[in-house]
């Protein structure tokens, strides 16, 4: 590998060009180092070379960055474009190009030439500990195959037992999971099999119904859950998603046909939460749409009688997840936000009252991190909400390990600054949680990776961060996760004991460029992690 941006980068400083690209000129590298600046840094963290290796750069990133600056080819090679689909159009693009080819070229010159051959390995401060005594590892069992399920009426659109059967037949695809303390049962949904399934004590399918579609989150309301069912499940821009009515107990008309629709035309939308945001006594809703060329962030004003108004918070592609805080005490809940896609941020919505919010924004990073999840929590004990961050989201157009995914902790100052103070270096890392594990009064962090380093370290696929003071933690594999590949997770106490379990969901299929040797496909659909500790 070659060493990039040794000192200043090309602005006056030295710098070091690639073993592929030596011949490109000098003068070509230092103009499209400034053209960057104010191409590719207008509407995102500017991005270095050294983010990414040469290939991914030339063949991966740049063609995708081409048409959004109105450029669709360049050297004979056209790029790849959304104009002929007809969600997206050539509205969605510049209608001249918005710099000359010349300086396009200078750009890619910059980018190509300053970037290393390969991308360094992570490098930890301490290797992952094999742990057999934290957690016991329970599989979920498919029971009853196409026979009648226990309180379910069969024969129903095909009958309960038909879907479960169904969803037996097909590889794990579980991509949401939840334990629902009020049910005492986990829900769980699966992207192939278009289920929504329930699960006993004993983590046996007990219900499974035919949803036509794939949930992703739930939030309760008073009639039961708002089920949020991101349509297609891999990248589009149709505005198939739409949110949902689940009755309590677990409802639905006839098996294989849609719930009630609450609101629909949604972008891939991906996560909702439910506060009364304009107190007028009301639920309402804020919906990640996660999109893909389109997206948006936006508020569903309840207006009673099960209509909605829609409020558009920030009208791009990325939203990922949301969490609702009065973080300044005022009385009214705000909105933290979190983007990928692009210009991948943390955005804090302060609610002004009657519906209207301020945005700001306050942790920012390029976009080749692939932010995947964030939640808050006090992690020094200051009284003041921290950041705890993921990125690691590794599908798109630089499909190679990166040193800078995995675990970020961003400390709060109490004026709403953040500071970035713990690093935990996880290849693919798609979702952390805080909480205190080992009962010792401090919080730990439970983690999973949707594109770990399969090949090399395919038990980095859930690694916990166990606590030891002044931000030190202690990483942990727990022998027996490797089984599966974890695309989200949810921590409750699923046993009764009082002490956090940790649930995570195996969606066996799906993008990936780093498969090892297990099949998890022949995995279970999820695995709970029953805590020993305490």
């Amino acid at each position: 590998m070659t060493v990039v941006l040794l000192s200043g980068g090309c602005r006056g400083g030295a710098y070091h060009k690639n073993e592929t690209h030596a011949q490109v000129s000098d003068q070509s590298i230092a103009r499209g180092a400034v053209l960057a600046v104010t191409y590719c840094g207008s509407c995102h963290q500017l991005p270095t070379p050294d983010l990414l290796d040469s290939r991914s750069w030339e063949n991966g990133v740049l063609p995708q960055m081409g048409p959004r600056l109105g450029i669709f080819q360049y050297r004979n090679r056209r790029y790849p474009n959304n104009i002929g689909d007809p969600n997206v159009g050539r509205g969605a693009y510049p209608d001249s190009a918005q710099l000359s080819v010349e300086d396009w070229g200078a750009i890619i010159d910059y980018y190509t030439a300053l970037s290393p051959d390969s991308l360094p390995s992570q490098q930890r401060d301490e290797a992952l500990r094999p742990d057999t005594a934290s957690f016991r590892v329970e599989d979920a069992v498919r029971g009853g195959g196409a026979g009648a399920i226990p309180g379910v009426p069969g024969g129903v659109g095909g009958g309960a037992g038909g879907a479960l059967q169904a969803a037996a037949m097909t590889p794990p695809a579980t991509c949401f999971i939840r334990y629902e303390p009020g049910l005492h049962k986990i829900l769980t949904s699966d992207v192939i099999a278009h289920t929504l399934e329930s699960w006993d004590s004993t983590l046996r399918s007990a219900d499974s119904y035919l949803i036509g579609g794939s949930v992703v989150d739930i939030a309760q309301d008073s009639a039961g859950y708002l089920v949020c069912n991101i349509g297609p499940f891999g990248p589009n821009n149709a505005p198939a998603g739409h949110i949902d009515q689940l009755g309590v107990p677990l409802h639905v008309a006839a098996s294989g046909r849609p719930l009630p629709v609450v609101y629909d035309s949604l972008l891939r939308p991906v996560n909702i939460a439910a506060a009364d945001l304009n107190g007028d006594g009301r639920q309402d809703m804020v919906v990640s749409e996660f999109g893909f060329i389109k997206g948006e962030l936006a508020w569903l004003e309840n207006k009673g009688g099960g209509r909605y108004e829609k409020h558009v918070l920030r009208s791009l592609p990325g939203a990922i997840r949301v969490v609702i805080q009065d973080y300044n005490h005022d009385g009214l809940p705000d909105i933290w936000a979190l983007f990928a896609q692009g210009d991948e941020c943390i955005m804090l919505y302060t609610n002004q009252g009657k519906g209207q919010f301020s945005g700001e924004q306050v942790l920012r990073w390029p976009p080749s991190y692939g932010s995947s999840y964030f939640e808050l929590a006090d992690l020094n004990k200051d009284g003041y909400p921290d950041i705890v961050y993921t990125c690691g989201d590794n599908g798109d157009y630089s499909t190679v390990l990166k040193p800078y995914h995995g675990v970020y902790i961003y400390l709060n100052d109490g004026h709403g600054h953040f500071a970035r103070r713990y690093f935990f270096p996880m290849n693919g890392c798609y979702r952390a949680m805080a909480r205190d594990f080992d009962g010792d009064g401090d919080l730990d962090i439970a983690c999973i990776a949707y594109f770990a380093d399969y090949r090399r370290q395919p038990e980095e696929g859930f690694v916990y961060l166990e606590n030891g003071g002044g931000f030190q933690f202690h990483p942990h594999s727990i022998p027996g996760t490797e089984r599966g590949r974890w695309i989200t997770m949810d921590i409750a106490d699923t046993d009764g004991d009082g002490k956090p379990d940790i649930l995570l969901a195996n969606c066996s299929v799906g993008p990936g460029f780093m498969t090892g040797t297990t099949d998890w496909k022949k995995g279970p659909p999820f695995v709970v992690l029953h805590n020993r500790m305490r």
